[in-house]
């Protein structure tokens, strides 16, 4: 292959791995979103804190991982990239909120490490349509343990399933490009 056209796939090769990216900007903006739903702070009693809400995200990013993990290659890549862009964010809010560069790594690692397993948590639980589970799992984790809080009693797993469906059943191509139109 001659220089020139090494040259043009280089810049079709980075203009692909650039709109993924922007992608996943977009999907991870559109998770921010879902995840400030006030029905996750007003009727489901999630802790409108840093905590709280670091939970609701995670819960709805673990959701469209499960997706894409679905979408071939692209998908795969782009959930890769949806997990990168929600760390980096971490990482940024906590260095606004004042934390140190030490301090910093060492929590981004933490919360991600956190979040990897609720992310497996999570994927069981609903790929084995175990709703007990499902509420054991976000007892601990998105209630972080309030004995006061029944996610299956107050039908937050029963409203978090019908969620995972619309995200289920939103078209392969509309999730690549970072979309997802949930109310």
């Amino acid at each position: 292959m001659n220089e020139k056209a090494q040259a043009w796939l280089g810049n079709l090769l980075s203009w692909g791995q650039r709109r993924q990216a922007g992608d996943a900007e977009t999907l991870y903006a559109e998770a921010v979103r879902l995840a400030r739903n006030p029905v996750f702070f007003d009727t489901y009693g999630v802790a409108d804190d840093v905590d709280g809400r670091f939970d609701a995200l995670s819960l709805i990013v673990a959701l469209v991982m499960r997706k894409l993990k679905t979408l071939n290659d692209d998908g795969k890549t782009l959930s890769q990239q949806l997990f990168d862009s929600m760390f980096a964010d971490m990482d940024l809010s906590l260095r606004e909120m004042g934390a140190g560069d030490i301090g910093v790594s060492k929590r981004v690692r933490a919360m991600a490490e956190a979040f990897m397993g609720r992310l497996e948590c999570y994927v069981n639980a609903i790929d084995n349509n175990d709703k007990k589970s499902f509420s054991e799992a976000l007892k601990r984790n998105l209630f972080r343990g309030n004995k006061t809080i029944d996610p299956l009693a107050n039908g937050l797993v029963d409203y978090l399933f019908v969620l995972v469906k619309e995200i289920d059943n939103l078209p392969a191509e509309q999730v690549l490009a970072g979309k997802l139109e949930i109310k």
